[in-house]
C-alpha cells in the first residue's frame, strides 16, 4: 500500500513537472515571436511634464484635441461640387494666411526694438515693398471666390481682420484706401470669420486639413 501511494505521488509530481516545463516552453515561444523593435520599446524613455497631486509629482501628458464630427449628407451633385470646392479653396489659401499671421507677428516684434516711430515707419515702407513683391504674383493666381476666403482666414489666423491690421501697421488711409478698392470687386476687409455660423463648414474643412484628414 506504502509502494502504490509512493508511485501515485510520483506520477501526480511528474505530470506537474511536465505541465510546469510544457508552460515554460510556450511562454519562450511566445516571447521569440515578439518583434525586436516591440521588445525595444519597452526598454525605452520617454520625457514627459510633470504635475503636482497631492503632493506627489505625477506624469503630465496633453493629449491633442480629436474632432469628432456627423458624416456630410450632399442633397445632389452640386451640394458636392460646392463641398469640393471649398476644400481645393481652404488647401489654396490656408497657408497663405498661416504666412501672413507669421509675418505679423515678426513685424510687431521687431517694431518693438526700434528706437522711434521713424524707425518704425521706414521698416514699415520696407516691408511693404518687399511684400508685394513677393505675394502680388501669389495673389494674382487666387479667383475672386479665393480672395474673399483669404480674407476670412486672415481673420481666423490673427484675430483681427484685414481692415484692421493694414490700419495698425500702414494707418488709417491706408486702410481705408485697400478697403474702398476691395469693394470694388465686392469684397470687404472688415469681413469677419464666424466659425459657429456661416463659416462653419468652412470651419469643419479648416481643422480637417490642419489635422491631416483632407
Amino acid at each position: 500500500m506504502i509502494v502504490a501511494r509512493n508511485c501515485r505521488k510520483w506520477i501526480i509530481f511528474a505530470k506537474m513537472k511536465n505541465t510546469v516545463q510544457n508552460i515554460i516552453i510556450l511562454l519562450l515561444a511566445l516571447l521569440s515571436a515578439v518583434p525586436a523593435t516591440a521588445q525595444d520599446d519597452k526598454r525605452r524613455a520617454y520625457i514627459v511634464g510633470a504635475a503636482e497631486h497631492k503632493g506627489d509629482k505625477i506624469p503630465h501628458i496633453t493629449l491633442p484635441t480629436v474632432h469628432i464630427f456627423t458624416p456630410l449628407v450632399f442633397r445632389n451633385r452640386n451640394d458636392r461640387r460646392r463641398y469640393d470646392r471649398l476644400v481645393h479653396d481652404v488647401k489654396k489659401t490656408l497657408p497663405l494666411a498661416t504666412e501672413i499671421r507669421k509675418i505679423i507677428i515678426e513685424t510687431y516684434e521687431t517694431l518693438q526694438l526700434l528706437p522711434d516711430e521713424k524707425a518704425q515707419k521706414r521698416h514699415i515702407e520696407k516691408l511693404e515693398k518687399e511684400l508685394k513683391d513677393v505675394y502680388t504674383p501669389k495673389m494674382k493666381k487666387l479667383t475672386l471666390r479665393q480672395g474673399k476666403l483669404l480674407i476670412k482666414l486672415v481673420d481666423r489666423q490673427c484675430d483681427q481682420n484685414a481692415y484692421q491690421l493694414i490700419r495698425l501697421f500702414m494707418g488709417s488711409f491706408k486702410a481705408v484706401f485697400y478697403q474702398s478698392f476691395a469693394s470694388l470687386f465686392g469684397a470687404s476687409l472688415k469681413k469677419s470669420y464666424d466659425p459657429f455660423g456661416e463659416d462653419s463648414l468652412t470651419e469643419r474643412v479648416v481643422i480637417q486639413v490642419l489635422t491631416g484628414e483632407l
